[in-house]
């Protein structure tokens, strides 16, 4: 049964054969896709962690980092994601770790699309998160690579995961169009800063094989 906490719904799922502390994994979900994205884990081999999948989000709102004016009169609702990460970490994860009964190994927070985006932003506001993939991540988001290149992280992470589908750039829409050259930019930029980074391109487009891809880089970041 889903955990509700501050008004967000939490799955918790564990694989685990050993006794001793085992890493936790925050995934932000669309549409519950959590327990699809932890079998997928296990599938490709992944162990001894537990993901915690957080759904029932105001998308465009908690996972973004300012408005965007300039897309639609930022009529998406973008801009709360400050507001969210409060949220996080002073009631959603002490919550999901009281849950557990132990201290996680470390923390990775992992996500697809918008939630990748956030994903790297929450590194830059509290130092939970040790380890982030962000998974065909939003990296179009107006501001973001300058944000990154002007801005150091809570803590430097102890790695970085970055994937994109080849043909997500290949679109009609200017505000999306960017999103190849901004995650490589975003790559070179951690790279620069002794950050290990990893990026990798998938075939297809945006909403090709988004649970396959999410496991993939849950797995990376747990090694």
């Amino acid at each position: 049964m889903p955990l509700t906490i501050s008004g967000k719904t939490v799955e918790i799922f564990t694989k685990t054969d050993s006794d001793r502390k085992i890493p936790l994994v925050i995934l932000h979900t669309f549409q519950g896709e959590g327990k699809e994205v932890f079998e997928k884990c296990v599938e490709l081999g992944c162990e001894n962690f537990t993901l915690a999948a957080i759904g029932n989000l105001d998308w465009n709102h908690d996972l973004s980092p300012w408005p965007t004016p300039n897309i639609g009169n930022n009529k998406y609702g973008f801009g709360g994601a400050d507001e969210y990460i409060k949220k996080l970490t002073n009631e959603i994860i002490p919550e999901i770790r009281a849950k557990l009964g132990f201290e996680p190994e470390f923390t990775a927070i992992a996500g697809y699309s918008l939630a990748g985006l956030f994903a790297l932003y929450a590194a830059y506001r509290t130092d939970i998160f040790s380890r982030i993939a962000s998974v065909s991540g939003s990296l179009w988001f107006p501001g973001f690579t300058g944000f990154a290149e002007t801005n150091k992280f809570a803590k430097t992470p102890d790695l970085i995961y970055l994937s994109l589908g080849e043909a997500e750039s290949k679109t009609r829409d200017k505000n999306l169009a960017p999103v190849r050259g901004n995650t490589e930019k975003l790559a070179e930029i951690y790279k620069s800063q002794n950050i290990p980074t990893i990026f990798e391109l998938n075939p297809g487009n945006h909403f090709t094989e988004t649970i396959l891809r999410t496991a993939k880089g849950i797995k990376r970041v747990l090694k």
